[in-house]
């Protein structure tokens, strides 16, 4: 089984799964996510959101590949190119951190280390480029699949409580402990990716 991980860019934007593609839940503000959705437009904004950041600022995501299909992604950025996070009642990120935006794992290529592989790539990403830490906003009352990542899968995996909430936590994860992870913490980072999205049903707010 050949495995790749690489950067997410225009060219293979399309290899996301369908209803990824066209999600600005975190791209945008949320009114201006609520008409883009309206006018049909959230795939061409959710395309310009990519192109701007990766000119301004660089990578921000990956896509992994098994025997050349695409089974996963995350997508990440600094808090200043993520709208939506400014909405939150636990913002504002800490300066010294990335956005943990989103990520997936597609159904049947769960607990193959896949998840692991993808944040690990991105942490080693974040630190050749002087970050410290990744931070995201859980859902800590997460019943079904969206756009935000479970808060209880996040500390499943190492991440800490930064500012607590009812509904969402902002939690924190330093980047150096991503590269001596203990296997357990390996295998719940498999299942956190595994259980954000089973078919991404993405909200559009």
């Amino acid at each position: 089984m050949g495995r790749r991980v690489v950067p997410l860019t225009l060219d293979n934007l399309q290899d996301l799964p369908r209803r990824c593609r066209s999600c600005v839940f975190w791209e945008l503000d949320p009114v201006s996510g609520e008409a883009a959705v309206k006018a049909g437009t959230s795939a061409l904004e959710k395309e310009s959101w990519i192109s701007a950041v990766l000119l301004d600022w660089g990578s921000c995501g990956r896509v992994v590949y098994v025997d050349d299909v695409s089974v996963g992604f995350v997508l990440y950025a600094p808090p200043a190119y993520v709208p939506r996070s400014a909405a939150f009642p636990t913002s504002p990120l800490s300066p010294d951190a990335v956005q943990l935006m989103t990520a997936f794992v597609v159904p049947g290529y769960q607990g193959q280390g896949l998840g692991r592989v993808m944040v690990q790539t991105v942490a080693k990403d974040l630190l050749r480029r002087g970050f410290k830490a990744i931070e995201a906003f859980g859902d800590a009352r997460w019943k079904e699949p969206a756009c935000i990542l479970p808060a209880d899968h996040l500390l499943a995996v190492g991440f800490k409580t930064v500012r607590a909430h009812p509904s969402h936590p902002r939690l924190r994860l330093d980047l150096r402990s991503t590269l001596s992870w203990k296997e357990d913490v390996e295998m719940a980072l498999d299942r956190l990716l595994g259980a954000v999205q089973k078919e991404p049903a993405l909200r559009p707010l």
